[in-house]
């Protein structure tokens, strides 16, 4: 039997030993604290550490991990990315004005030379990332404004080949509409029968506003027939009258989905006026679906079309958090054309949309994780198959600090990712050596501006 020991669990005092069988937690047991720990896990890995993931899984033999009083988490969570547009960024050319318009026009030329080869690399290489990060569950949209649908074929099976990794859910998006684009309901419909984990929309980007709301109510029966999970593009503006939201939860209450529903983007909603969302959040919470934010990539591409003051961008995070709505930060892009940087680090994603949705207060901080992990696998519907609880899956992540305060603040990277009870991934600390022989993983307080 595998354990890890001297392990510290979120929303849990003092130190636990973990224990996994056959895949599955079958103990968590509290252990006596005997103090700092030492060895190779009990030192923040600096964010240059070199990681080895490895699909194979590694040791067979039973093994135990000491996770040196670090915070042991489930893995982190990736719920809205584009695996189909990742690593494109300035093919066939740069997105010069840095639009969700011209992002938009920059892919189509670029999936006009699309091959099936091409758009598995891409992902495969991309998925590694994010594994390296820590993250074992992925949720990516893929466009079907393509004739034939040979990009979702190829990403269907990359959802297979990338089972050793991660688990892959697959949302048809129809990044050019579905009422505007030539066949676009037809393209929907066969996407679902080629067996997509979700329906998507884009319902701001039809041509008109009953487009719009024709294709909500279409994704979302379309759904409900199929029984498949639901993530509309939703208000992805400025525009204050763009209100798709209200479409989608009204729709979502009445067919009763619930959380089987997320929201993504809705970033008009920071241009709502008050006296609207006081209404709107009402509805929110009668239709109790999820909502993802793209930090990074919201802040990039609105307010683009403002002077001073400028606008944020992002949608009303906070407030939704307080009303006791589901919501969760994701990475969106990596080096695409709507978002030219990444490297597959939601814990960057976590820091930024912390700063720019004014979420550093102390309450806060103690539970920063959640945006990247438990709400996150809400609005995948992950249930039982995700959490530290006996009985489910060994999916766990050894971190580099000791509470979600100081991963935030340090970045604390992931020392040992297990998937399944066996070890995924390892990462190995980085050796620096200082002149005047100081410890050679502790910085100088000169280094850091300190007294000397």
């Amino acid at each position: 039997m595998n354990r890890i020991v001297n392990a510290r669990l979120r929303d849990r005092e003092g130190l636990f030993t973990l224990r996994w069988e056959a895949g599955l937690i079958t103990a968590i047991e509290p252990q006596v604290d005997t103090g700092p720990a030492s060895g190779p896990t009990s030192r923040p890995v600096d964010g240059a550490a070199s990681a080895t993931v490895s699909a194979a899984a590694a040791d067979t033999a039973a093994e135990t991990i000491d996770a040196a009083g670090n915070l042991v988490v489930p893995p982190l969570v990736e719920p809205h990315i584009h695996l189909d547009a990742t690593l494109t960024a300035g093919e066939p050319r740069w997105n010069l004005s840095g639009t969700l318009f011209e992002g938009i026009a920059c892919w189509a030329e670029r999936k006009a030379r699309v091959t099936a080869q091409d758009t598995k690399a891409r992902a495969h290489e991309t998925i590694r990332m994010l594994a390296a990060h820590g993250i074992q569950h992925v949720r990516t949209h893929v466009d079907v404004t393509e004739p034939g649908l040979g990009t979702l074929q190829a990403m269907l099976e990359v959802r297979e080949e990338a089972r050793p990794l991660v688990d892959l859910q697959v949302v048809a998006f129809p990044q050019e509409g579905i009422e505007s684009y030539p066949d676009g309901r037809r393209l929907m419909i066969e996407a679902v029968e080629m067996g997509v984990d979700g329906v998507g929309g884009i319902p701001h980007f039809e041509n008109t506003r009953d487009q719009g709301v024709s294709s909500v109510h279409f994704l979302m029966d379309l759904a409900v027939r199929h029984d498949r999970l639901v993530d509309v593009h939703c208000d992805e503006t400025d525009d204050p009258h763009s209100r798709f939201l209200e479409v989608l939860a009204e729709a979502t209450r009445v067919q009763g989905m619930g959380s089987r529903v997320t929201a993504s983007h809705t970033t008009a909603m920071g241009s709502y006026d008050n006296a609207y969302c006081s209404k709107l959040f009402r509805l929110l919470k009668q239709a109790g679906l999820s909502f993802i934010s793209c930090p990074t990539e919201s802040i990039h591409l609105q307010g683009r079309f403002d002077t001073y003051p400028k606008r944020r961008g992002l949608t009303r995070v906070a407030e939704l958090d307080q009303a006791g709505l589901n919501v969760c930060f994701a990475q969106d892009s990596i080096v695409d054309p709507w978002y030219p940087l990444g490297n597959g680090n939601i814990l960057r994603i976590l820091d930024a949309g912390l700063h720019i949705c004014h979420m550093l207060g102390y309450e806060d901080l103690q539970r920063a994780l959640d945006f990247v992990t438990d709400h996150s696998a809400r609005a995948l519907a992950l249930g039982e198959g995700y959490g530290i609880e006996v009985g489910r899956p060994a999916n766990l992540v050894v971190r580099s600090a000791d509470s979600d305060y100081e991963v935030l603040r340090s970045q604390g990277g992931a020392q040992v990712s297990i998937r399944h009870g066996r070890v995924l991934m390892r990462k190995t600390l980085p050796e620096i050596c200082w002149q005047d022989g100081r410890d050679a993983r502790m910085p100088s307080p000169d280094a850091q501006g300190g007294r000397g």
